[in-house]
């Protein structure tokens, strides 16, 4: 007989797996079971469905009977108790959901009933595991739900003590259906929503399966429900791995929809978002995706088993809900027993394994997030509190507070006056780990867990330190972050036996862009090359240092004036009419100008200001920078620019009237505005910054339509090719090859040691003076002496103090990152360590090339500035295969005196327009006359007086340029056809040569 490969077949296995049985063996005479196995469901029939109150009427009777018969005779003098129960627990379930019954319970007039036994914890007492068991869970198939049409049928219902709380479709590939397109299509399009059974609330989750994929939804909404996928992962992308034992799905029955996970879900991760007294109908259900279900059990489970005192890395890609995740994490962790009275940090079984749960973060709206939580989760109330400074911590851990907030800035500040923290135990959840691990800040961070005994001997105060300053054993790490780096993955990362490192946990860009919780910011990328002349403006011929000369020189020409007025036209001519015009986003579309620095922004600020109020000021700009910053003598601040507050630029922003925003850095990384859609970049972009500033557009905006091929880069300082190697590191896997090789610390230090700077007498002085906490005056005199020796008395060249200055910035830089993992104590480097920090700032260097480069910048003019298309909306494909990272650099670090390239200043405008003006045909010189005859053909255009010269209106000023323009290059497309096809059809080259001849006329 051949397999059955359909839909029943299907349901089939998936009832046996719950039940240990199913209807098609019950049919051929197999016995069905009198007593059900604990971790078995009873087989649900469908004649027991009640489709007005959406219960199984046998399973709900029989387990309050059983379970709470006390109760019930409460209510039995009235011969229609059960309809006065039911119509109460209906009007419950319309108004709060039944999540909140599950949880709370039923209050009929003077009964109460427990609709569902929790879960037991490891330690819970004996009456509570006993209790669960009387729980009854049933599946039913085929369940013909709908009063208004009797013959439509749900493939399968899950209940527990007779109420719904998961509805599955399912469909076959075999049979050309699959879940994604016929089972989503059913329950939008098939299955009516208004029944009881499928009302928003009653059920907590609704499946469509296939043997494939698995796909979810809280509510059904007709044709707007919106389903999520609740996969795996295959390959680090969308979809299921091969399951060698099976269906690719059958991870759903036989791990979710087991009884313990299920409880296990109900009673720690499904939650309703807003209050009680709000519209059931307003309100959001959260059911959580796999992976985030799946990382918070694997740490529940690992910290059960191991203890306390271990480092997690939890790769999650942006789009992956780390909010949510962090929020299960932290409330779980409270709950989280040891297995085992001897795992580490142990005090017990019947003990919860950690005092209290830290959150680093910077997210301001998780703090609210997670104290809404835990109103939904936890019996005790106020156990969530904010900790600004250590008596804030000290006084949250005194009163009972279980979850303690602080702020990555703030956090530091919690280790002044903390004492006898050592005893406590802690887990510490870091939120994108990468941006507060980077050496001192960590430092503080890991101090604090420590020990705060007074020491006066300074030989173990220094050890002491070394071991705060190390993962301690009363604390576990978990680091949350989309884009690891080597240091953070060697910090937080699980060690492999080949001596690589990996992370606990993955959820990789690829799936969350193949799943559609991001969208690919590379699928229309467009680079420009810049095109460059410079001519020489004195006849004198003097040396410069060839490199240096170089970078000075692009450096001269991307802040000129010309330049940034170029490409702030290329800029609003693309947004303008690609975004605005177009209404991306039902006209609600923004963009991100990223700059090379704060002077740039400030220039790219005026500049567009200029060109929009010519075109009739059709939007308004923002700028963000921190701080004040000088430009041409004027100074500069944000507010003085905007008309507004710092603090309030994301929200005024939000605004429809203000289209782009103008950075340097500040907003590239960790701001979330859904609406962007278009970046144009104008700085240098490279590994983890460039994927977290392209990375701000990937936030999708259902609501708004947002898909992968609205979203635009313009990139005038990058290639392709560096923005590829940037992303396919994080794209997949990434693992970090092997351990920083921590013998770099001895090369330095013998480096550092044989200069004389200092002698080792004055570091064990001063380290010594510092840790008993003296002032500051006893410490000045001890690195003054060495400040001396180095900026005068041992007559270092500026070669030699520029390489020991950076050996010394290595040594700080290394040391601070390794000594967090290294597996034993360098006394010496500790005491080195804090000597360099302070004599580093001191140490000056002159850099004898500024005044020859200024003299380099002052012989030198921009006379032409271009801008060549290189690739026009190609998309990036990204490697999928898994990426390892390096090392941090085990090579010493030096200023390295290599013979310097000297070369006359000819030379050097030679081969710097050969190197950014190569793609002209044309020499200089006959770029200038092609200029300045169209300029003067412009002014002696018919039209040019009346429509331009002296038109009020600038935008129709600009409108007439335009089109006098166009007609004198129509005119001359015979003489000059290269010309004119460029203009024609290269849309930045033609805004450039606009730009370009108005200057030359002076217009």
């Amino acid at each position: 007989m051949p397999s059955k490969t359909n839909k029943q077949a299907l349901e089939s296995s998936i009832e046996k797996a719950l039940t240990g049985t199913c209807l098609e063996e019950l049919a051929e005479g197999v016995q069905e079971p009198s007593f059900y196995a604990t971790d078995k469901f009873y087989i649900g029939y469908n004649r027991d469905f009640n489709k007005e109150f959406a219960i199984d009427e046998v399973r709900f009777w029989h387990f309050l009977e059983t379970t709470q018969e006390e109760e019930l005779n409460k209510l039995k003098r009235d011969p229609h108790y059960k309809q006065k129960i039911l119509q109460r627990l209906d009007r419950m379930i319309k108004k709060y959901g039944i999540l909140k019954l599950l949880r709370k319970g039923l209050d009929v007039e003077n009964a109460h009933f427990t609709l569902m036994y929790v879960a037991p914890l490891a330690s819970s007492a004996q009456r509570v595991k006993e209790r669960f068991l009387q729980n009854e869970f049933s599946v039913t198939r085929q369940v013909t739900y709908s009063r208004a049409n009797p013959l439509q049928e749900i493939d399968m219902v899950i209940f527990i003590n007779g109420l719904p709380i998961v509805t599955m479709e399912l469909k076959n590939p075999w049979t050309g259906q699959s879940a994604r397109v016929h089972g989503q299509k059913q329950y939008k399009e098939s299955r009516d929503y208004k029944e009881p059974l499928l009302q928003f609330g009653r059920c907590i989750v609704h499946f469509a399966v296939d043997t494939d994929e698995v796909y979810m939804t809280t509510r059904l909404a007709g044709k707007k429900t919106f389903f999520l996928p609740f996969n795996k992962g295959n390959n680090h992308g969308k979809g299921n791995p091969v399951n060698p034992n099976g269906h690719k799905t059958a991870y759903l029955w036989e791990e979710v929809l087991t009884k313990h996970s299920l409880a296990g879900l109900i009673q720690h991760f499904v939650r309703f978002d807003g209050k009680d007294s709000d519209p059931l109908s307003k309100r959001t259900l959260y059911f959580p995706r796999y992976h985030q279900m799946d990382v918070v059990r694997k740490i529940l489970n690992d910290v059960s088993t191991k203890g306390v005192g271990r480092r997690y890395l939890i790769r999650h890609s942006a789009g992956s809900g780390k909010s949510n995740s962090i929020t299960w994490a932290a409330y779980q962790l409270i709950e989280a027993y040891p297995k085992s009275a001897d795992v580490p940090g142990s005090r017990g079984v019947d003990t919860p394994l950690f005092d209290s749960v830290i959150v680093v973060t910077d997210r301001r709206l998780l703090d609210k997030q997670i104290r809404d939580n835990i109103k939904e989760f936890s019996e005790v109330k106020n156990i969530v509190a904010p900790a600004y400074s250590s008596a804030d911590l000290k006084k949250s851990l005194e009163s009972g507070k279980k979850i303690i907030i602080t702020t990555i800035q703030k956090f530091p500040y919690i280790v002044d006056g903390i004492a006898d923290l050592s005893e406590k135990r802690f887990a510490v959840i870091i939120d994108e780990a990468h941006s507060s691990q980077s050496g001192s800040a960590h430092d503080n961070m890991n101090r604090a867990m420590g020990e705060a005994e007074e020491l006066s001997d300074t030989q173990e105060l220094i050890l002491s330190t070394m071991k705060t300053r190390k993962m301690k054993g009363n604390a576990s790490y978990l680091a949350f972050t989309a884009t690891p780096k080597n240091s953070t993955l060697e910090k937080f990362g699980e060690k492999q036996p080949d001596g690589s490192f990996k992370p606990f946990h993955l959820y990789s860009m690829k799936q969350a862009i193949e799943e559609g919780f991001i969208l690919d910011v590379l699928a229309n990328y467009t680079t420009y090359k810049s095109y460059y002349e410079i001519e020489k403006s004195i006849a004198e011929n003097p040396l410069f240092d060839t490199g240096k000369a170089q970078k000075k020189l692009k450096a001269f020409v991307e802040r000129h004036p010309e330049t940034i007025s170029t490409k702030a036209e290329i800029m609003l001519d693309h947004f303008i009419t690609k975004v605005v015009q177009t209404k991306k986003l039902k006209g609600k579309a923004k963009g991100m100008v990223a700059t090379q620095n704060i002077e740039s922004a400030i220039l790219y600020y005026q500049a567009i200001k200029e060109k929009l109020h010519e075109r009739g000021d059709p939007f308004e700009v923002i700028i963000a920078f921190s701080g004040k910053k000088k430009v041409k003598g004027i100074e500069y601040t944000e507010e003085s620019l905007n008309g507004f507050p710092s603090k309030d630029i994301a929200k005024q922003f939000d605004k429809d009237n203000y289209r782009l925003l103008i950075v340097a850095n500040k907003f590239l990384t960790g701001f979330d505005q859904p609406k962007l859609t278009a970046m144009y970049v104008d700085k240098k972009l490279q590994g983890v910054h460039a994927v977290q500033a392209l990375s701000r557009l990937n936030r999708s905006a259902n609501a708004l339509g947002k898909k992968s091929e609205d979203l635009f880069v313009l990139d005038f300082y990058n290639s392709v090719d560096d923005i590829k190697a940037a992303f396919d590191p994080f794209y997949t896997a990434t693992t970090l090859s092997s351990a920083t090789d921590i013998n770099v610390l001895h090369e330095l230090k013998e480096h550092l040691d044989s200069e004389g700077v200092y002698e080792w007498h004055e570091v064990e002085e001063f380290v010594e003076k510092y840790f008993q906490g003296v002032e500051a005056t006893e410490l000045s005199p001890i690195i003054d002496i060495a400040v001396q020796r180095f900026n005068q008395e041992l007559q270092l060249s500026e070669e030699e103090k520029a390489d020991y200055k950076i050996k010394a910035k290595h040594f700080v830089k290394s040391y601070g990152q390794m000594a967090a993992i290294m597996p034993y104590e360098m006394v010496e480097w500790e005491k080195l360590f804090w000597f360099l920090k302070f004599l580093i700032p001191k140490l000056i260097i002159k850099d004898k090339d500024k005044d020859l480069v200024d003299e380099l910048l002052n012989a030198v003019d921009l006379s032409t500035y271009g801008l060549e298309r290189v690739k026009l909306n190609s998309s990036i494909g990204l490697d999928d295969s898994e990426s390892e990272l390096d090392p941090q650099n085990p090579n010493p670090r030096g200023a390295h005196g290599s013979e310097e390239e000297k070369d006359p200043l000819d030379m050097i405008i030679k081969s710097f327009n050969e190197r950014w003006f190569q793609g002209w045909d044309a020499t200089p010189e006959e770029q200038k006359v092609r200029f300045v005859s169209l300029a003067q053909k412009v002014k002696a255009h018919p039209d040019f007086e009346t429509k331009y010269l002296n038109n009020p209106d600038p935008q129709n000023r600009e409108l007439a340029y335009i089109k006098i323009f166009d007609d004198i290059m129509n005119k001359q497309r015979r003489n000059e056809l290269d010309l004119y096809k460029m203009f024609a059809q290269d849309e930045a080259f033609r805004a450039a040569m606009l730009d370009t001849v108005k200057r030359i006329a002076g217009i």
